[in-house]
């Protein structure tokens, strides 16, 4: 089979490179010539474990080729994924423009039957626009050619996306035909020969599941983080309480740890998308509105702590961050709350000297030279009035605290992933401050 994906960012790239894995002939599209070519070259765009090395054998292989032109490779393939950006406008709605203007491509240039599958996360309903919109194409035109909608929503978790696609837990497709049915069908068998873990429903459901899975994820964050805040409060241990609900089985362990904020591409993101959709058919959201307050606060608890711990003492001190990324196992800085209390830090007039393993870059692309960066965890800590920890890297996890508490000037720890026993780290001397306990 072959098939094309329309957008190489982190959905897209990922989603080509293991369906080539899988032996499809897979043509990755993207407007952006200078990306193709470096891709041609085997220069990644985005950090993720493992998908350097997958995509530079496919393509060697010839199973995975990069392009600039849809129109080329369009009649080529059975089925077109699209998986370009939808950013939120400024009321937080997700913009359509992008997957709309793959549409009306497809309708100018198809000369017989595709599959179009929409990848992006995208509101409820815009399947019926995307249809319309190659409808419109081909009346232009004034051909008559059967095609199929689809929708096939990621659940790829950065970091550990390229096992998520190649073992699932499932894989939701929303589909109106059943020749559409058939083609995903063949499409995913391979992944999923033991188990055929596909569900298939009607496409605005397909369109929903994926908002309503990521609000529920951050729902239970923003919960966890609310529960941490009142257990500091009434002096009970949230590590104790995670630990109480997460043992039962109607609850789950998974998603209940506190910290310092949610971040990255989805999560906050599709909140506001569910929260405009919502608006836009005269329904509130209230549970929902509530998480991305929670949130919103939560990525200033350490700022908040550390003016405590200082009585508002803050210019000219100079703090070490280590943690730039939303989570650990990539680069991805959006919406990161490594970014709100670096921004907070700099206005006390702190100087901020961070460090990162992968994320350095990016972040001189947003800051500048506002912040200053060390060349690894110890560099970053040299002569520091605080350290705050604010991504859960596992290089983070055992450092030598002996040698951390000589280069800093004042041993004061804001552990914002309760990473640290603070029993340890008190005995050593530390000041420690935390999340719940």
């Amino acid at each position: 089979m072959k098939i094309a994906i329309v957008g190489t960012g982190y959905v897209g790239l990922v989603s080509g490179t293991c369906f080539a894995e899988m032996g499809t002939e897979v043509f990755c599209v993207d407007i952006d010539a200078q990306k193709i070519e470096n891709l041609k070259k085997g220069i990644i765009p985005i950090y993720e474990p493992g998908l350097e090395e997958m995509v530079n054998r496919n393509h060697e292989a010839g199973r995975l080729q990069f392009t600039t032109d849809l129109r080329k490779v369009l009649n080529e393939v059975e089925v077109l994924f699209c998986a370009v950006g939808t950013p939120p406008d400024e009321d937080g709605s997700a913009d359509l423009s992008y997957v709309l203007e793959v549409a009306r491509t497809v309708g100018r240039y198809m000369e017989k039957y595709v599959l179009v599958v929409t990848k992006s996360t995208v509101p409820v309903g815009t399947a019926v626009k995307i249809k319309q919109a190659i409808r419109e194409e081909l009346d232009k035109r004034g051909v008559e050619i059967d095609f199929d909608i689809a929708s096939n929503p990621e659940f790829l978790k950065e970091g550990a996306a390229i096992n998520d696609f190649m073992s699932p837990d499932r894989v939701v497709v929303g589909v109106e035909s059943e020749r559409a049915k058939k083609l995903m069908t063949a499409l995913y068998r391979p992944f999923l020969l033991n188990n055929f873990r596909v569900i298939f429903m009607d496409i605005p459901s397909a369109e929903m599941t994926k908002y309503a899975a990521n609000a529920m994820l951050a729902t239970r964050i923003s919960f966890m983080n609310d529960i941490a805040n009142l257990c500091e409060v009434v002096g009970a241990d949230v590590n104790m309480v995670r630990k109480g609900i997460g043992t039962d089985a109607r609850i789950g362990s998974r998603f209940l740890y506190p910290g310092c904020g949610y971040g990255g591409s989805c999560f906050p993101k599709d909140v506001k998308a569910l929260i405009k959709t919502a608006q836009s058919h005269h329904y509130t959201m209230r549970l929902l509105e509530a998480v991305e307050e929670i949130n919103e606060d939560q990525k200033s608890i350490l700022y908040k702590k550390l003016e405590t711990h200082f009585a508002g003492d803050l210019k000219g001190r100079r703090i070490a961050v280590w943690g730039l990324a939303f989570k650990p196992e990539t680069d991805d800085m959006r919406e990161a709350p490594s970014l709100v209390l670096i921004n907070k830090l700099l206005e006390a007039g702190c100087r901020v000297y961070a460090y990162d393993p992968v994320s350095i870059p990016e972040a001189e692309r947003r800051l500048g030279d506002r912040i200053s960066f060390g060349k690894d965890i110890y560099d970053a800590v040299v002569d520091a009035d605080a350290l705050l920890l604010v991504t859960e890297w596992k290089e983070f996890r055992m450092p030598s605290w002996q040698a951390v508490k000589k280069l800093m000037k004042t041993p004061v720890i804001l552990d914002g992933r309760n990473i640290y026993e603070p029993a340890e780290l008190e005995e050593l001397g530390f000041t420690y401050h935390c999340i719940g306990r």
